[in-house]
């Protein structure tokens, strides 16, 4: 009986060890590209992929509720254009309406939107005293926890033309946002982002936000876990292109006359995200 036990044991060892040895199954993540536009042919952006926001704000948001002086329209002759495989934003001085600038708003709302992944954007910005570009975004359904800014809002990427070799990325929140003065920002210098194409980019997931350029990161903001004050990017935002004229931020130093129009070249957008295999 006692052998018996003994070659049992040895069995049951022997099974172990094979299974041990035996290779476990690895579940990869992949990185999916999922939406893109390379902005291949000549004249307005897709409609199937973007929208206009037009006007100049008011009366319920004027100057789109910082002091901005542009009038956005979707005019290819003047503000926006696909042209050479570049999406072209361009501000100029202009009267249009009660504005003395004009430019380019777009958006992806209702045709493009991700709850987590990488966005990628790669652009060469405008130059001058007053000229704000911004890459950001805000949620599809803003309902969910209220107006902006307890809804959330991630900049991407923002440049002001007084500041030319600091390149911004930043999240607005309830519980920070510029208004406080508690917005998480970071920033990097980037002394050719007017002259040169650049990569900028963010990797989102439900425990962080990190902002790139050129691969570079720069900052990040945690998932702390507490409440949608601290965290409202648990749902789907949509992504904005733009260039503002003026501004709260980007007019803190005046307006210059002499550096009209000014244009954002936008080469590609790319999100990804992942998935399970």
């Amino acid at each position: 009986m006692r052998n018996i036990y003994l070659l049992a044991t040895i069995f049951l060892v022997a099974c172990q060890q094979r299974n041990a040895d035996k290779p476990k199954e690895i579940k990869l993540t992949t990185i999916d590209l999922v939406w893109s536009d390379e902005f291949n042919q000549d004249g307005l952006p897709d409609s199937t992929k973007w929208s206009f926001v037009e006007g100049d704000g008011c009366p319920n948001l004027c100057g789109w509720g910082n002091n901005e002086l542009q009038y956005y329209t979707k005019r290819s002759s003047k503000n926006c254009r696909i042209y050479n495989g570049n999406l072209i934003i361009e501000a100029t001085k202009e009267k249009l309406g009660a504005s003395d600038y004009s430019s380019a708003k777009l958006i992806t709302k209702d045709k493009g939107d991700w709850k987590y992944g990488r966005l990628e954007i790669r652009a060469k910005l405008p130059s001058g005293v007053g000229t704000w570009p911004a890459i950001w975004m805000l949620p599809t359904v803003e309902s969910k926890y209220g107006g902006w800014p307890m809804c959330g809002e991630i900049d991407i990427m923002e440049h002001v033309g007084y500041n030319p070799d600091s390149i911004f990325g930043t999240i607005h929140t309830e519980a920070f946002n510029h208004m406080k003065g508690t917005q998480k920002e970071g920033s990097i210098e980037i002394k050719s982002s007017e002259s040169d194409f650049h990569t900028y980019a963010i990797d989102w997931n439900e425990e962080r936000i990190q902002w790139y350029v050129d691969s570079k990161m720069y900052h990040e903001f945690k998932n702390e876990n507490k409440t949608f004050k601290e965290w409202p990017f648990n749902q789907r935002f949509y992504l904005i292109l733009n260039i503002a004229v003026g501004g709260s931020w980007g007019g803190k130093q005046g307006v210059s006359d002499d550096i009209w129009p000014q244009k954002m070249e936008i080469d590609y957008v790319r999100v990804f995200q992942s998935s399970k295999e």
